[in-house]
């Protein structure tokens, strides 16, 4: 029996996700297992300055763009994906990622999640954090990072 049935792949588009992936799709073939893919869209942030308005219709839209720009990228690499015979599906979820990749890993009983990481160390990490490691902290199953080449 294959030890993984279910691989989650979170993907921001990177080039860390994307060897990711790689590695993703290559442990998929290994176990037969099941290609999740997982695109997190993170709400905007109202930014209001001393003297600035900015109307809510604005990020409303940016939203859907947001959206339409991921469905659509999601799609393409699903259409790959599925071209080499890989048994994968897609899913959108909106929040914090860190928060919806360990969420959904759990809700769909991933068994494995392969995400990418940009190798920021020092100030950078403290300052951006790190979802690969938010992630590995709370993840109900094993996390294998990939880095960037």
């Amino acid at each position: 029996m294959s030890q993984f049935r279910r691989i989650l792949h979170p993907t921001d588009f990177s080039r860390a996700s994307k060897a990711a992936l790689a590695r993703a799709v290559d442990l998929a073939l290994d176990h037969k297992a099941e290609l999740l893919l997982l695109h997190v869209l993170v709400p905007a942030a109202p930014y209001i300055g001393e003297d600035s308005y900015v109307a809510p219709a604005l990020y409303t839209e940016l939203e859907a763009t947001a959206r339409r720009d991921a469905e659509k990228a999601m799609a393409a690499v699903l259409r790959k994906l599925k071209a080499s015979k890989i048994n994968a599906k897609s899913l959108l979820a909106t929040g914090t990622p860190y928060d919806q990749i360990v969420r959904i890993a759990k809700n769909r009983r991933a068994d494995l999640i392969v995400i990418g990481t940009h190798g920021r160390t020092g100030i950078s990490k403290f300052f951006m954090g790190s979802v690969a490691s938010r992630v590995i902290a709370l993840a109900h199953c094993p996390v294998l990072t990939v880095r960037a080449r």
